[in-house]
């Protein structure tokens, strides 16, 4: 039976990952950062604490008899108000972490790597319906799409010289119960009853529920044709802005309370309130092409929007009543 390292393994998606794994029979490893050692205390779960991942990680004793990597673990968020030297950060922990982590697995013969990326090594947003796809140039514009993709080459180089295979999985947002961001922000607006200007938002908006996105990487894992395949991974269920918003209120029983305000206006809120990166997020489109995925691994997603939408709005009231 493979054993499977999850680093980021208290984040949002390794913890997910790893009770569904262990839920399959796998035997399952997590690296996690020494500051979130209690949650070793309180699991059955096989947690190795790590320091800072960077260019010097200790990683081998979390290597030890692993078969298989799921690297979810990523800096994902910094504050450019209070750090300026931003992109420099990223590439510590995305790439030279990473590198660092492939070295080290290759040395000690770990049969797979595979890499939790960003659809945004694309872009930020699509146009005319034209949805990314593995044909599309990359175009990352942000530094930690910047900081993903150069992850990504840094594992095709240790895997070139070396019997590593590297699986690549590009992925846009992703909700679930226990998410952030715009979609907890969104719920609470609705359970508010908070005025939404969101009404004439008519973009498309690929996502992917925690669910469907922890089955596609157990079958990276289990797949032998995974190897060396970059894959996007989407709902295949994309949506507006409004869709979402109206979906989430059917699922918590309410009626949302939108209204409309041109794109323009919102646009310039946005840049007052220093939240334009929030606002194109809501407004702009962006749009995945999982043909290649679906046809190499003969996957389809198990789960709809609504089985996920009503699975994140469960969650959030349960938290909200305790």
């Amino acid at each position: 039976m493979k054993k499977i390292l999850i680093t980021g393994a208290s984040g949002f998606v390794g913890s997910a990952l790893i009770k569904e794994l262990q839920k399959c029979g796998h035997v399952v490893r997590g690296a996690i950062r020494k500051k979130n050692a209690s949650l070793a205390y309180k699991s059955k779960v096989d947690y190795v604490f790590i320091d800072d991942i960077n260019a010097f990680t200790e990683w081998s004793n979390a290597l030890s008899g692993i078969d298989t990597i799921i690297h979810c673990a990523a800096l994902s968020n910094i504050d450019k108000q209070t750090d300026r030297d931003t992109l420099s950060k990223y590439r510590e922990v995305n790439v030279s972490g990473t590198k660092r982590l492939a070295e080290q697995a290759a040395k000690l013969n770990v049969r797979r790597i595979i890499l939790l990326s960003t659809v945004k090594v694309y872009g930020e947003f699509t146009v005319e319906s034209k949805k990314f796809s593995n044909d599309d140039q990359i175009a990352p514009k942000s530094e930690y799409s910047i900081s993903k993709y150069e992850a990504e080459e840094v594992l095709k180089q240790v895997s070139a010289k070396t019997d590593l295979e590297v699986v690549i999985v590009r992925s846009p947002i992703v909700y679930g119960a226990g998410t952030t961001g715009n979609f907890l922000r969104l719920m609470n607006l609705i359970k508010s009853r908070v005025p939404i200007p969101l009404n004439s938002i008519q973009n498309k908006r690929s996502f992917i529920g925690i669910d469907n996105l922890v089955d596609f990487l157990i079958v990276c894992n289990n797949e032998t044709s995974a190897a060396g395949q970059t894959f996007l991974i989407s709902d295949n269920q994309d949506l507006s802005t409004t869709e979402v918003i109206h979906k989430i209120a059917i699922q918590m029983g309410k009626k949302p309370l939108l209204f409309s305000v041109p794109i323009f206006i919102l646009k310039a809120i946005g840049y007052i309130l220093r939240k334009s990166t929030d606002i194109d997020r809501l407004i702009s489109s962006l749009q995945i092409d999982i043909n290649h995925t679906c046809k190499i691994l003969k996957w389809t997603p198990p789960f709809s929007v609504e089985d996920g939408f009503k699975k994140m709005v469960d969650s959030y009231i349960e938290k909200q009543g305790k």
